[in-house]
């Protein structure tokens, strides 16, 4: 792989131990990694990306999203429902889904993450009709080229027996942990550099027993995975909790090993204060997602009290079916605004939500080798050109990105291949893909 140096960047935010943001400066990429950053950069053999004009980040990382559900966006019956009703609508749609659906869902929605300045994504796909698998998924980050934390997720609590989910839906659960053996086995890599690793995700507290739940805590340990499931995500949520384990979500998850650093949580909009202690001291991750809970009227997460604790926050975008966008450096911005909302203008600064998007989701997937740009971490990069309509008149090129933009990404580089070059992919014929969505789409609706 040939040398790349980004030359004379106005300013490169490392994300390093001191925070250090470097102007008029330069980044050189050796074999998937960062091997120099500093002014005056000499490579003579590099292929040279000039950078004037643009803003350098290590490349966001999104933890949270059910890639699947980019084929269903905007359906009418779910647009103005909370989350219950609004999966109640969806899951028989979803149900007719099957493997080229969620192949080519992925596709379209790993293609947004990366033009939207996305290096690394998680993905939790709960639910299998018609033969689809979590390698549906994997084959297609491959295609795109992104960093991938695919998580099998489960459903095995259906309508008959007081779950939410209909009943054709959910899977024996001796099949699932099966599948989740076959799928590590087969694909989990857990080396620094690794472009591909498997976490355990059944889904919900309310669609998998509890037993499911400890075995796959269990099994993950066992494997050396991660844990991830969604919690505490809205009053209903909440209310189902108490109902049926009688206690809040903290407490049923630490009560079934789902607290620890190889576990996050997505959404956590509903967390108390004893909760925020719990995940705090156990180093539990957060997964926010801003968007998709305003979408579903859940609430704005307390992340101001949830990073003032010391829980590790990171940043989602959900499905597109309840955000219905997957712009990560939009959700980056939603996290900013709904802390000011909350807390006030001085609640959270711009760059602590740039933090957020970057590094904050490499400590919470678990990637110290990620999310900063420092010689021998790994090539995953993003540039921001900032000469653009968006960010005209702005003063400050670095609080711009997260204030008025660019939400496109110039340049972006994954393990040091170049996945977006002036704004356009490079790895897929992307109207090809999108006409392709769109036809599958269309007979889904039929």
């Amino acid at each position: 792989m040939r040398d790349i140096l980004i030359r004379k960047a106005d300013v490169i935010v490392t994300m390093d131990g001191t925070r250090r943001e470097l102007a008029q400066a330069d980044l050189l990429i050796r074999g998937g990694q960062v091997a120099a950053v500093g002014q005056g950069l000499s490579a003579p053999e590099a292929e040279v990306i000039e950078a004037a004009g643009c803003v350098v980040t290590p490349g966001l990382v999104n933890t949270h999203h059910h890639l699947y559900q980019s084929m269903t966006r905007a359906v009418p019956g779910g647009q103005d429902a909370l989350l219950f009703g609004w999966l109640r609508t969806l899951y028989p749609i979803w149900g007719r889904m099957g493997p080229e659906e969620m192949r080519v869902s992925a596709l379209t929605g790993l293609a947004e993450l990366a033009l939207s300045g996305c290096t690394m994504t998680s993905d939790h796909l709960y639910l299998f009709p018609n033969g689809a698998r979590l390698d549906d998924t994997i084959d297609a980050a491959g295609e795109i080229g992104l960093r991938f934390h695919p998580t099998r997720g489960a459903m095995s609590i259906g309508e008959s027996l007081g779950g939410l989910p209909p009943d054709a839906l959910v899977e024996p659960e001796d099949a699932i942990l099966k599948d989740m053996v076959r799928l590590v086995d087969r694909f989990h890599d857990p080396a620094p550099g690794s472009m591909l690793r498997v976490g355990l995700a059944p889904c919900s507290p309310f669609s998998v027993s509890r037993d499911l739940m400890r075995e796959a805590a269990v099994l993950a340990r066992d494997k050396g995975v991660m844990l991830h499931t969604h919690l505490a995500e809205n009053e209903e949520d909440i209310a189902y909790s108490l109902a049926k384990f009688g206690c809040r979500p903290g407490q049923y998850a630490e009560d079934l090993g789902w607290t620890g650093d190889d576990v996050w949580h997505a959404h956590c909009v509903k967390l108390d204060a004893e909760e925020i202690g719990l995940f705090a001291k156990s180093r539990t991750g957060v997964a926010h997602c801003p968007c998709s809970n305003c979408r579903l009227g859940s609430g704005i997460a307390p992340v101001r009290a949830m990073r003032d604790a010391g829980v590790k926050v990171a940043l989602g975008v959900d499905g597109s079916a309840s955000n219905d966008a997957g712009n990560l450096v939009a959700e980056a911005r939603m996290t900013l605004l709904l802390q000011r909302v909350a807390r006030g203008a001085d609640a959270m600064c711009a760059r602590e939500a740039l933090e957020i998007a970057t590094l904050g989701g490499a400590q919470v997937l678990g990637r110290p080798d990620c999310g900063t740009l420092a010689v021998g971490k790994r090539a995953d990069i993003a540039i921001w050109d900032m000469r653009g309509i968006e960010a005209a008149g702005a003063w400050d090129p670095v609080a711009a990105l997260m204030l008025c933009g660019p939400t496109r990404v110039k340049d972006l580089f994954v393990e040091g291949r170049q996945v977006v070059r002036d704004g356009h992919l490079r790895t897929v014929d992307l109207p090809d893909v999108i006409a392709y969505q769109t036809r599958l789409a269309r007979r889904l609706a039929s």
